[in-house]
C-alpha cells in the first residue's frame, strides 16, 4: 500500500512505518545471525570462525545494496513526495537496469578476489577453505541481494514498509529451515550454510521485484515514462555513491579489524569476535533501518516543501531511537554470556572472554550512534552529502587508527575501546551539522525541479 509521508501527526506517522521497518530488520538479521548460530552449534567453533572470517567481506557487498537502497529511496522519495509520477517510473526502470548491471560486474570482480581477500587478512588455515567455500557462494547470490535491497527502498519511498516485511518473513524462515536441512542430515556443514542463504534470498528477490513491477504498473501518468534515463542515473549516483561510500567504509574498517583480530592467529579469538560481531551488527542494522525510515520521510517532505514536518519527525525519531537501544545495552552488558551462547555451543573460555569485553565495552556506546544514523537520515534525506560523509570518515579514520594503537597497550581490550571513541566523536559532529540548519538550506534549493539534476 502507497502512502504519503507528508500528512498526519509526524511521531504517529513514522512510529507506524518504521515498526515494519524494525521487523524487517529482525527477519533480514536472521539470515546472518542463524548462519553462524547453526554452523557454530551444529559444525563447531571452527565452522564458526569460517563464516566469521569471511564476514567484513560480505559486508562490503552488503553495504553496496544497502547503499543503492538507500540512494534509491531518497530521489523516489523526493519525486513521490512532489507528485511527480511520471519520474517516479523512470528512477524504478533506471535503478534496476543500473543495479543488475553493478551486480554481474561485482560478482566476476568478486569470484576473482575472494581468495586473495581471505590471505590478505591473514585467515588461518584450518578455516581457509570453508571461508573460501562460503564467500563464493555468497558472492553468486549478488545479483538477489542487490535487487532485493532496491526493492525494498523503493517500496519504503513510497510509504510501504509492509510488503517487504511479508516477503522477508517467509524467507527467513525459509533460509533458517533449508540451514537445519542442509547441515544437520545433509552434512553440507559450511557449504549448506551458504547454500540455505543463497536459495532464501533469491526467492525473496524475485517475489520482491515482481510485486513492486506490479504496484508501479498501477501508478497512472500523462506521459509515458522511459526505460532507462542517463539524466535520471545522475541523480541516483549523486545519492547513492556517499551512501554506498558511507556503508563500504564501514566495512573496509571492519576488514581491517578483522586483519589485527586474525594476526593473534588464534581461531578461539575469532569465533568470539565473529559472535560478539554479529549481536553488534544486529543491534547497528536495526538503528540504521529507524534512520532510513527518516530518510524516506525527510525527502518526501521536503519534496513537499514542508520543513517543519522534517524538524518534528527528527525529534520523534531521536525518541524512538533512543527506546530501541534500551533492551540492547541491557541484554548485551548484562547478559554478555548469555548472548554469545546463542553462537557457541561449547565456547573456550578464550572465545567467551573476547566476545563478553567487545560487548560489555562497545553497547552502553549505542545510544551515541543511534543519534548520529539518525541525524544522518536527516542530511541524506535533503541531500546534504558532503557533510555526511564528513562525520563518517572522522568516525572510520578514529576507529582504525586507535584499534592499533590501544592493541599496543591494552591487547584485543584496546581494540575494542577505539569503538566508542570514534562513535562518539562522529555523532558530535553530525548531530552539530544538524542543528546548524543545513539540511534545510540545502532541501530548499533542492526542492526544485533541478533537484535531481544534481
Amino acid at each position: 500500500m502507497i502512502k504519503d509521508l507528508t500528512v498526519g501527526k509526524p511521531a504517529k506517522v513514522l512510529f507506524l512505518f518504521a515498526l515494519p521497518l524494525l521487523l524487517s530488520t529482525v527477519f533480514q538479521q536472521l539470515y546472518n545471525i542463524a548462519d553462524s548460530m547453526i554452523a557454530g552449534r551444529f559444525v563447531g567453533e571452527d565452522a564458526l570462525s569460517a563464516v566469521g572470517a569471511s564476514y567484513p567481506i560480505t559486508m562490503i557487498f552488503m553495504a553496496i545494496g544497502l547503499g543503492a537502497n538507500i540512494g534509491v529511496s531518497v530521489v523516489v522519495s523526493r519525486l513521490f513526495g512532489a507528485k511527480r509520477m511520471k519520474d517516479v517510473k523512470e528512477a524504478v526502470n533506471t535503478a534496476f537496469i543500473s543495479i543488475a548491471v553493478l551486480s554481474i560486474l561485482l560478482t566476476a570482480l568478486g569470484l576473482l578476489i575472494s581468495k586473495p581477500l581471505l590471505r590478505l587478512l591473514g585467515t588461518p588455515d584450518n578455516i581457509f577453505g570453508d571461508s573460501l567455500a562460503y564467500l563464493n557462494i555468497y558472492i553468486g547470490g549478488l545479483i538477489s541481494l542487490f535487487m532485493y535491497n532496491v526493492a525494498t527502498g523503493i517500496f519504503s519511498a513510497l510509504g510501504d514498509s509492509k510488503t517487504p516485511l511479508i516477503f522477508l518473513i517467509g524467507s527467513s524462515i525459509g533460509n533458517i529451515i533449508l540451514d537445519i536441512i542442509l547441515v544437520v542430515p545433509i552434512k553440507l556443514g559450511v557449504q549448506g550454510v551458504a547454500w540455505a542463504t543463497f536459495i532464501a534470498q533469491s526467492i525473496a528477490a524475485i517475489l520482491a521485484v515482481t510485486a513492486l513491477a506490479l504496484r508501479i504498473k498501477k501508478i497512472e501518468t500523462e506521459q509515458k515514462s522511459r526505460i532507462f534515463s542517463a539524466k535520471m542515473l545522475k541523480s541516483l549516483s549523486y545519492l547513492s555513491i556517499p551512501s554506498i561510500l558511507q556503508q563500504s567504509f564501514i566495512s573496509v574498517g571492519g576488514i581491517i579489524i578483522q586483519g589485527l583480530i586474525n594476526s593473534y592467529d588464534s581461531s578461539s579469538m575469532i569465533a568470539g569476535y565473529s559472535a560478539a560481531i554479529k549481536l553488534n551488527t544486529f543491534a547497528i542494522m536495526t538503528f540504521t533501518t529507524l534512520a532510513n525510515g527518516l530518510s524516506s520521510y525527510t525527502a518526501q517532505n521536503i519534496g513537499a516543501n514542508n520543513f517543519i514536518r522534517v524538524k518534528q519527525g527528527y525529534k520523534a525519531m531521536c525518541l524512538m531511537a533512543t527506546a530501541v537501544v534500551v533492551p540492547f545495552v541491557v541484554f548485551f552488558a548484562a547478559f554478555p554470556n548469555a548472548a554469545l551462547k546463542l553462537f557457541i555451543e561449547n565456547p573456550s573460555e578464550l572465545a567467551m572472554k573476547t566476545g563478553r569485553d567487545f560487548l560489555i565495552i562497545v553497547s552502553p556506546f549505542y545510544f551515541s550512534i543511534a543519534i548520529k544514523l539518525v541525524s544522518d537520515a536527516i542530511l541524506r534525506g535533503s541531500g546534504r552529502m558532503f557533510p555526511f560523509m564528513i562525520s563518517t570518515f572522522a568516525d572510520l579514520f578514529l576507529r582504525i587508527v586507535l584499534a592499533y594503537v590501544f592493541n599496543e597497550f591494552w591487547g584485543s581490550v584496546g581494540i575494542w575501546i577505539s569503538w566508542p571513541v570514534g562513535w562518539v566523536a562522529s555523532t558530535v559532529m553530525t548531530v552539530a551539522f544538524c542543528l546548524s540548519g543545513v539540511w534545510k538550506k540545502q532541501g530548499k534549493r533542492k526542492s526544485s525541479d533541478t533537484a535531481l539534476e544534481q
